[in-house]
């Protein structure tokens, strides 16, 4: 039987792309930093850390594996956990995948990458794609805007501050865009690209378009009934409001990189889309949970044990 890897199979993305590929009767192995984390593969895949200070290791754990399919990053600096460590980190785990003998990766980058970027996350996507390019190993780089899903982040907790909250106050004049792919689709498209031998690079994105506006009265018209009313505020007074609810509910709701990202349009492409399900008919599907709680990211990282 084929093996593969999946790294965080027990996260967001990792999950669904794993459970593909169990379906498909491959044998699937996960390098995660969460290896005590709950999940809902019972035994089913092997689990290994990533290893990242052990070059040896982290090659013997890739070893066998045809494809590896690499979901690591991290969202934000924070004192736990950098946008730079995380480049060097990915570039171990290429090297020790070549070193394994892995014939091709399927690689998460992000819309609109450059690794001249003065916004870190971008120019650390950007500096991956190049080094995966050059590394002579047979490539899928899918770059999707913004996932969602029941476990997702953005989208979730939008909703949540919508049922929150009277008003919602948006940075400028919130015609930034952005095209969310849903995570099944997603993981759909990876495992497509995996099964293929070509490089390629795909803009993974979602058949819907929305600026940041119309986003925010597509979830509070599907969720409430009705649109909440909407502001404009400088960023820094925004960026201020959002560090003062991360702070009361411990964890980080935005970043002033994520604002300017967001501004700058680097969630927006004119590619075609590359999954089929909308956002706006997947809220109406979920729209008596979506944003009932608030997602906590530094929690998901502190607690390593508990289920996404």
């Amino acid at each position: 039987m084929e093996t593969q890897v999946v790294t965080g199979a027990f996260g967001f993305s990792g999950k669904y792309i794993a459970r593909r590929l169990l379906k498909k009767n491959i044998i699937v192995k996960t390098l995660t930093n969460s290896v005590n984390r709950k999940n809902e593969f019972q035994n089913k895949i092997i689990v290994s850390p990533f290893h990242f200070d052990d070059a040896d290791k982290m090659a013997a754990a890739l070893e066998g594996a045809s494809v590896l399919y690499n979901t690591y990053w991290v969202r934000f600096n924070h004192k736990n956990f950098h946008h730079s460590e995380a480049v060097d980190n990915t570039l171990k785990l290429f090297e020790a995948a070549k070193r394994a003998g892995v014939q091709r990766i399927v690689h998460t980058s992000i819309t609109n990458p450059d690794k001249n970027s003065k916004l870190e996350y971008f120019s650390g996507k950007g500096i991956l794609e190049e080094a995966l390019i050059h590394s002579g190993i047979s490539y899928a780089i899918l770059r999707p805007a913004v996932l969602f899903g029941k476990e997702d982040i953005l989208i979730n907790n939008i909703a949540w501050m919508v049922r929150k909250f009277p008003v919602f106050g948006l940075f400028g004049d919130g015609n930034y865009r952005l095209q969310p792919i849903f995570v099944e689709d997603y993981a759909d498209l990876a495992i497509t690209e995996g099964e293929k031998k070509e490089n390629t690079i795909v803009d993974a994105i979602g058949p819907e378009s929305f600026t940041y506006r119309e986003l925010v009265n597509v979830v509070s018209k599907i969720i409430l009934g009705k649109k909440r009313l909407i502001f404009s505020m400088p960023d820094e007074i925004g960026y201020w409001m959002s560090k003062l609810v991360g702070v009361i509910k411990g964890d980080v709701l935005v970043t002033r990189e994520e604002i300017k990202g967001l501004k700058g349009d680097l969630l927006y492409t004119t590619s075609p889309a590359a999954g089929k399900t909308k956002l706006t008919d997947w809220l109406i599907a979920n729209k008596g949970t979506v944003g009932k709680e608030y997602a906590n990211e530094i929690k998901r990282r502190k607690d390593r044990t508990i289920s996404y």
